[in-house]
Order: structure tokens, then sequence, then C-alpha cells
């Protein structure tokens, strides 16, 4: 079977017309490959056109402040992909003059970018002749040429790269990279559609029945649960807000005061614990309503979270001076995690 050629014939009539498929301009091709990281593509097509409509160029987008990033951001999750878009927009201004460096290698010194980024910018952009493997690629070529080892290892990864490598013809190899990314989000799916295949004779995991079981997957790793108390707190028309700073999830987004438990906790008991009687002493409050709990599901971690709403007569003295004081109206104009936005929603 000659895969490249047949995966080429199939492409030429079956590519999805997608925005970012109608330029060279590497910078959108960059955009586009950033925001479709852990996204769904029809997720990610609104998030494109608004980034390109509000930041034409890589220099806007360098100039923009963070806050006004993430805020469009908000709702695509994995934040540090848009803290480093940001970052990479800045180092291409200040290092690179405002042009991207055009060969994978180059583009590889830039923050947040990885050699799949690298090499898909480097192969849409200049058609340089480098393999541009993700999920998609990586499925495809374990089920056609039946390779067992987990595309999630370094032994994998090398395997996988010296078989797209030679497959790869240098000619097509922009074209060849969509074709393989396109195949696989159409035909050759995590559930296959085999009868649609024109490799079907050629594939070794559909004549063995592995479909199912390739690519090998490494254990999975442990979920991490978390339990999360935040305090809407209500002091007229004001709340109070502060920017999460430490390294963790949601780092540089907004949110209400937080106490987190180690375990379930009662509401009843949440007054009991020292965070709460460090932030109420001598201060008389009132939950307003019946405790919001919501679940947030993460890739590694799953947070219960429960929302307590308090009207408070005057400011507590830690909450004046950790957190921000803005009306309850202002709250659409920071950005903030989904978990908190689906809370808001609700209010």
């Amino acid at each position: 079977m000659d895969f490249p050629a047949q995966l080429l014939a199939w492409h030429k009539t079956n590519s999805r017309d997608l925005p970012w498929k109608h330029t060279s301009d590497p910078y959108k091709i960059w955009l586009s490959e950033i925001i479709l990281q852990q996204t769904r593509v029809a997720q990610g097509i609104p998030y494109y056109i608004r980034f390109k409509e509000r930041f034409p160029t890589v220099a806007a987008l360098a100039a923009a402040h963070i806050d006004e990033i993430l805020r469009l951001w908000q709702g695509l999750g994995y934040y540090s992909r848009a803290r480093n878009l940001h970052l990479t927009a800045q180092q291409i201004v200040e290092q690179h003059q405002g042009t991207f460096p055009k060969t994978t290698k180059e583009l590889l010194t830039l923050k947040g970018i990885g050699p799949y980024t690298a090499a898909a910018i480097a192969s849409f952009a200049w058609n340089e002749p480098v393999p541009a493997l993700d999920g998609n690629g990586y499925r495809i070529l374990s089920r056609i040429f039946g390779i067992d080892a987990p595309p999630d290892t370094q032994h994998g990864k090398k395997q996988f790269t010296e078989i797209a490598t030679q497959l790869l013809p240098p000619e097509h190899a922009g074209t060849f990279n969509q074709a393989l990314m396109d195949f696989g989000s159409t035909i050759c799916t995590p559930k296959p559609v085999c009868d649609k295949c024109p490799l079907q004779s050629g594939c070794h995991a559909f004549a063995h029945h592995t479909t199912e079981i390739l690519p090998a997957k490494r254990r999975r790793t442990t979920i991490r649960t978390r339990h999360f108390h935040y305090l809407y707190l209500r002091r007229g028309t004001f709340t109070f807000i502060r920017k999460r700073t430490k390294k963790d999830i949601w780092n540089n987004l907004y949110e209400f005061p937080l106490i987190e438990t180690n375990r379930a906790t009662n509401p009843q008991k949440l007054p009991a614990t020292p965070e709460w009687k460090t932030l109420f002493t001598q201060h008389p409050w009132h939950i307003n309503q019946t405790p919001n709990a919501l679940k947030h599901q993460l890739s590694h971690q799953t947070i219960h979270a429960t929302f307590y709403t308090i009207d408070i007569p005057e400011t507590p003295e830690q909450i004046a001076n950790e957190y921000l004081q803005i009306q309850q109206t202002e709250l659409n104009e920071y950005p903030m995690p989904r978990l908190l936005t689906l809370f808001l929603e609700n209010t």
C-alpha cells in the first residue's frame, strides 16, 4: 500500500473547510494551533475568529493586557495556553522584530511551542518537510502499521516520528500533515468508521481486530479530588475578588474568597474552620441562600465546589487588605474560571 499517495488522494476531495486553512500566515496558524490544544474544533472556531479580529497581528497580541487575553479565553480552560500565548507574542516582538522564525528548530525556542506545534507552523506556512504528529496522527499510524508503543512515551514518540519522517512526501509536507489531522478527525477517529476507510485493505489493526486497543495507552494519572468553599460576599452593591497567583490551577484568574478543606465539609460546620473565623472575627454575617454546590472536572482534578452567598454590613479587615472591591455588575469584566461563571450565570 502506498500510504502517502492514498492519504493525499482521499484528502483532495475530503479536506475539512476550516478558517485557518485558508492562510499561510504563521501568526494565524500558530493562533489556531494553540486554541485547538485540548479543545474541539467546533468549540475553537469562534475563539479563533474573536482573537484574530481583536488581535490581527502578533504585535497587537503582544501589546495587550493579560487580563483581556484571559477574558477572551474564558471557557476554553487550560489557561496556561493563554498566558504562554501572550508571552510568546512578546518574545517574537522583542527578540524577532515581530517576525515568526521559519524553521521548526527556531520555533522550538519560543515559550509554549512544543515539537508538534513547531512542526505544524513550519510545514503549513513554509512547507518545511517535517512531520507534525498530534493525537490523530499517532492513532492513524498506530493502526495502519500495527505500532503498539504508547505514543506518550519517549520510546513511542521516537518510533512514530521515524515512521512519519520516512512516509512524508517532502514536496507536500504541509498537505500530508493536514491530511493526517483531517483523516483522524473524520474517519480514523477513536471509534473508527472502518466501512468508509479507503485504507482499510492495508490496515494492520482492521485485519487483526485491534482498532479498539490501538494506539496503546499508559496507565492513567491519578485524579486528585479537592473541596472548594467560595464566599460570594456582598456589601450593598459591592463584592470582593482577587487574582490567583500561586502555582496552581487557574493562575492569574480572579475568584471569590476561598476556603479549601481536605474533605467534604458540612455547610453548618464550615464556620468552625480557622479560615472562616479569621475572616469573620467580630463581624456579623448572614448566609443569604442555601449553599450552591457544583462539581467541576479538570484533566487531573475533580473540584467539588460550594458557593456561599453572604451579605456583610461592613468589610472584614483581611478582606479589605487582600481583595479587590468591585461592583457586582463588573464581575463579567474580569477573567474567571468557568466554575465561577457557571455559578454567576445561575445566581
